[in-house]
């Protein structure tokens, strides 16, 4: 959306895409040049996904833009975009969140592929595709990362450097107001002192971020969460289905203005993903005040500052997780500073390097 922003009138070139997954942005994106590559012919879409990874890096290889001076890649976890044709002239800028973390041994939001009569198959198939990988990769003239972690993936996988640059989060000084939590999804918040006294999750509903893990720990422990986000995929719905307890409260979907409320008022937000690529949604509670509650890994190491904007717990169980809420209750924090933390992951620095080092920096002699 940010890149969107700095170049309106680019195309968007895509493996496929689902106007049902664009959420608060639908109205917008309906609006540009959406370009899909042939995949999106395939049966059964987005159900069998997983089933055509193999097939994957076709979809981009078969986009000839040759025509273009700059391409930016914004380079999620699959489907491989570094291998669409370019010509002499065009340059070619990959911003990488990850390389694909099916690849390369990192949780994902399916597990279609550890599943018994499909893992003999992905195990060939993925040391086919991190050959791929490895040959796209080289193709990109400039790496950007969204983190020192992704940094450190980019040179270990693919032996190139890069530059960091922290993804776009967005800042308001004046969070827009919004109606109070209805009755019934104050029950089991307890308020008390003025900041409700629940932990929060705000979070799409898949099997890599560790849902299952909080609500474990809140029906044991007994403290108060609350669970907003909407499910993704047959995985993601049997995982909204165990949300649930006498201290949980699951929303679901909720509109941007409520997940600000949610936000500004929560005790604490959980991050408790395993190997994060960045860990955007531990800087954005910080945005509004909120310190976090995170594993102690990956990209999260660099969203939080332990004991200032958030803690770390060690263990990725629900004992673990207890234990760092204790560690968190026994700290003072200041809401200010941590609100003052959250500016250096602005949005504003993202388009300042994107803006700033646009189509005429961006040349093959200067990289």
């Amino acid at each position: 959306m940010a890149l969107k922003k700095i170049y309106p009138d680019a195309p968007v070139y895509t493996a496929f895409a689902f106007p049902e997954y664009f959420g608060r942005f639908k109205e917008e994106m309906e609006k540009w040049d959406i370009r899909q590559s042939f995949g999106r012919f395939l049966p059964f879409l987005p159900k069998f996904l997983s089933y055509y990874t193999i097939l994957s890096p076709l979809f981009f290889k078969s986009f000839d833009l040759s025509e273009y001076d700059l391409v930016i890649v914004s380079q999620t976890g699959g489907y491989f975009p570094n291998g669409v044709k370019i010509g002499p002239k065009t340059v070619l800028v990959t911003y990488c969140h990850t390389p694909p973390r099916f690849l390369y041994g990192y949780d994902t939001a399916t597990r279609e592929r550890n599943k018994w009569y499909w893992k003999p198959v992905s195990e060939i198939a993925n040391h086919i595709l991190r050959m791929v990988d490895f040959n796209f990769a080289q193709k990109p003239h400039y790496f950007v990362a969204n983190s020192r972690n992704v940094a450190n993936r980019i040179r270990k996988f693919y032996r190139r450097d890069s530059i960091v640059v922290y993804p776009p989060i967005e800042i308001r000084n004046n969070a827009p107001s919004s109606p109070p939590l209805n009755t019934s999804q104050r029950l089991a918040l307890r308020v008390r002192g003025g900041r409700e006294s629940y932990y929060l999750i705000v979070s799409r509903i898949i099997g890599s971020k560790n849902i299952e893990l909080a609500v474990e720990a809140a029906n044991k422990y007994k403290f108060n969460l609350i669970v907003a986000g909407k499910a993704i995929g047959e995985n993601g719905k049997g995982i909204a289905e165990q949300i649930k307890g006498e201290t949980i409260t699951y929303l679901g979907e909720v509109t941007e203005e409520k997940k600000e409320e949610l936000l500004s008022n929560a005790k604490g937000f959980l991050a408790l993903e395993k190997d994060a690529d960045f860990g955007m949604t531990a800087v954005e509670p910080q945005v509004y005040g909120t310190p976090v509650v995170a594993y102690r890994n990956g990209g999260y190491l660099e969203a939080v500052i332990d004991g200032k904007t958030g803690v770390f717990f060690d263990q990725l169980t629900a004992e673990g997780l207890w234990n760092g809420i204790q560690r968190f209750n026994k700290v003072k924090w200041d809401r200010e500073l941590i609100k003052k933390e959250s500016m250096n992951f602005s949005g504003s620095k993202f388009v300042k390097f994107f803006s700033s080092t646009g189509p005429k920096a961006w040349k093959v002699d200067n990289i």
